[in-house]
């Protein structure tokens, strides 16, 4: 849910911190993003009252999302991949095979509601608008 509310590569998931999380501006920090960007993008309310009950339950000291084998470690890429897939395969969902896919996703509903391009571009941390672009091919507003 965090990937794809947000927008982030796995890597910025991975790297997520509690204080990362700002609920009075409604933003994510990120933080030494791809080409070691820092940036903010969007936190919405729905993923913020499930980060919310998550960190009640789980309380994690250093990163959001801990690795469960060392507490003050990040999970591994390989856990999220995997979190991923089983998701996907729950919901039935056959396409969009790839973790990497709900970052397309975001970039394309944010587009369908109307979002400017050049906005998207600074949320997803592009430097060149044509990459932005790219994301949005299945767009059916492009």
């Amino acid at each position: 849910m965090t990937t794809y509310s947000a927008g982030l590569r796995a890597s910025e998931v991975i790297a997520l911190k509690p204080e990362h999380i700002d609920s009075k501006r409604m933003l994510i920090k990120v933080e030494n993003g791809k080409g070691g960007k820092d940036g903010y993008t969007l936190l919405f309310e729905k993923l913020l009252n499930e980060l919310r009950l998550y960190y009640k339950k789980f309380q994690p000291e250093t990163y959001l999302f801990p690795s469960s084998y060392k507490k003050k470690a990040p999970l591994c890429y390989e856990s999220l991949r995997s979190v991923y897939e089983d998701a996907r395969k729950k919901a039935g969902v056959n396409k969009g095979p790839g973790l990497h896919t709900l970052r397309h996703s975001f970039a394309t509903h944010l587009l369908e509601a109307g979002y400017d391009i050049r906005k998207i571009q600074v949320l997803m941390g592009h430097k060149s608008l044509s990459t932005t672009k790219s994301f949005n091919y299945v767009s059916s507003k492009f």
